[in-house]
């Protein structure tokens, strides 16, 4: 086994509306582009590559790929859901750390259509039944409110149950997360809303309204990693360390408990931080910034606390003093998170990789984190797999 993988590169184009954006080959195309500009990497040095994708026929990696270069490279095909693009960092990760390869490339992309993302097969049964079956045990099911809103605002009522949170503290996550989009050129959604914005969109499900779901788009992202000694010999400095990374599926709890909290992630999130911050060798003390999967405002309520940057039932005081923002302990989601950049499935987990590598190399301009060192990214998909990777400087 060589030492720790860096990102060498990162790229990401800007995210749009479905029906706005180019073809997903094109789109894995650009960002492959920038990535591979950034790290200053000849794509014929890349070894592997993992292409990530959620919606999208066999080898789509290939043919977007195809368009940056015909080298014999082998190119891995990777679908975990909303994790995709944070699995396929992983395995690139674990390529570099393997000594398998010097240079390994990942890449995420999603061509999303308008609405409810639906499955693409009707002659069998989707993976998903199975949450729906617990779902269906624990709370009931409505057939009027998509399953998403259902699941992470069902997980949203245990939460007030267990510590009284209003609603209003949930609202104010998406209030945070525009005020910190409209810094970033690449958010679909940079507009400013107010708390009774928030508040008076259609409801949905528990504490949860519309403007309190991320939106579907379409996207790509990519890294190229490579290993400490390849970024020696080559001369590269603008380097960022995967300190520790983490993937979690769930447990026994997921059946056992009778709890949305472990259906939307909960368990899998602690799993996956807690294997992240161990192979780091740092706590979430250390962290400075953080890029989450915030699907639903509450899944950053609870996934804060998931790995342990809140103690348990302290997201409302973490919210309200101010402590998640500028000027607080941590930033989470400096890039407006999924809330306003949006979720193309593929590309988000590499998304996050993006805007963290930017902030740790002092680069991200006016949402920059001051003195950041050490940065969180937390990607979740319900089924389910969860990524937690911790990235230092």
């Amino acid at each position: 086994m060589s030492g720790k993988t860096v990102v060498a590169g990162v790229g990401m184009i800007p995210f749009t509306k479905p029906g706005k954006s180019k073809s997903y080959d094109e789109m894995a195309e650009d960002a492959v582009r920038l990535a591979l500009a950034d790290a200053g990497i000849d794509y014929r040095e890349v070894g592997q590559a993992y292409a990530g994708f959620v919606f999208g026929d066999s080898c789509s990696g290939q043919a977007g790929l195809y368009r940056v270069g015909l080298t014999g490279v082998p190119i891995i095909n990777v679908n975990n859901n909303c994790s995709t693009g944070s699995s396929a960092l992983f395995l690139a990760r674990q390529a570099i750390e393997a000594g398998a390869v010097d240079v390994a490339l990942a890449v995420g992309f999603e061509m999303m259509l308008p609405g409810v993302p639906a499955g693409g097969w009707t002659d069998r049964k989707a993976p998903s039944y199975v949450l729906e079956q617990h779902v269906k045990a624990i709370q009931g099911w409505q057939e009027n409110v998509p399953a998403a809103a259902q699941m992470f605002g069902g997980a949203g009522v245990e939460y007030q149950k267990k510590y009284g949170m209003k609603n209003e503290t949930f609202a104010a996550v998406s209030v945070k997360a525009r005020r910190h989009a409209k810094a970033n050129p690449l958010a679909v959604f940079r507009d400013p809303i107010t708390l009774e914005d928030v508040l008076n969109s259609p409801h949905l499900y528990g504490p949860i309204t519309r403007l309190q779901c991320c939106p579907p788009t379409c996207g790509a992202a990519a890294a190229i990693v490579v290993s400490k000694e390849y970024a020696k010999a080559k001369g590269l400095k603008r380097t960022v360390t995967i300190a520790g990374q983490g993937i979690s599926t769930d447990g026994p709890a997921f059946g056992e408990a009778k709890s949305m909290m472990t259906m939307v992630g909960y368990d899998m999130s602690r799993l996956a931080s807690q294997r992240a911050y161990k192979m780091a060798g740092i706590g979430p003390e250390d962290v400075n910034v953080v890029e989450l999967h915030d699907c639903f405002t509450a899944n950053e309520v609870i996934t804060q606390e998931a790995l342990s940057l809140v103690p348990e039932g302290g997201s409302e005081k973490f919210i309200l003093d101010g402590q998640n923002t500028y000027g607080g302990r941590l930033v989470v989601n400096p890039s407006g998170g999924l809330l306003s950049k949006g979720h193309p499935l593929g590309a988000t987990g590499l998304a996050q990789i993006t805007e963290l590598v930017t902030q740790l190399r002092g680069e991200a301009g006016e949402r920059q984190v001051s003195g950041a060192k050490v940065g969180l990214q937390h990607n979740v998909g319900l089924g389910g797999a969860c990524v937690v990777t911790l990235l230092s400087v």
